[in-house]
């Protein structure tokens, strides 16, 4: 398995920098864990659910931090607090609200900095939004 990244960005394979920076950018790449999860539940959850929840989140953080490959990292709020823009014929359109209406929204995300998909796989796999939502992965340029 190649360990280089896909990224069309000449830093990212070395051009332009020096062979050392270049050898450790070609083994590292970035990976964005969305996590998905239903926000209805969520709102519904005892507070001592949502205490052991976040107390999940901050091991999982540390244990990435420890690990080195902790970039950054978020809770997003509800999609009640979302604003979409799209501009429409030259002009911009905000409304209120998300895009799309889902089964699962966006609540949090974070970015490593690891070797190759599986390792970002392996990382989302240990996130405490896994057990019950879903985990997106997709690599960064």
């Amino acid at each position: 398995m190649s360990t280089l990244s896909k990224s069309p960005d000449p830093e990212r394979h070395g051009v332009g920098v020096d062979r050392h920076a270049a050898r450790f950018m070609e083994t590292l790449m970035q990976y964005l864990l969305m996590i998905y999860g239903d926000e209805s539940a969520m709102a519904k959850a005892r507070p001592e659910d949502m205490g052991q929840m976040m107390a999940a989140y901050q091991s999982y953080t540390q244990a990435m931090q420890s690990a080195g490959v902790f970039k950054a990292g978020d809770r997003l709020h509800g999609t009640n607090a979302a604003t979409t823009v799209k501009v429409v014929d030259g002009k911009t359109q905000v409304l209120d609200g998300p895009y799309a209406e889902t089964k699962e929204q966006l609540g949090g995300y974070y970015i490593v900095d690891v070797a190759d998909l599986d390792a970002a796989l392996s990382w989302a796999a240990r996130c405490p939004g896994a057990s019950s939502g879903t985990m997106e992965v997709r690599p960064i340029y």
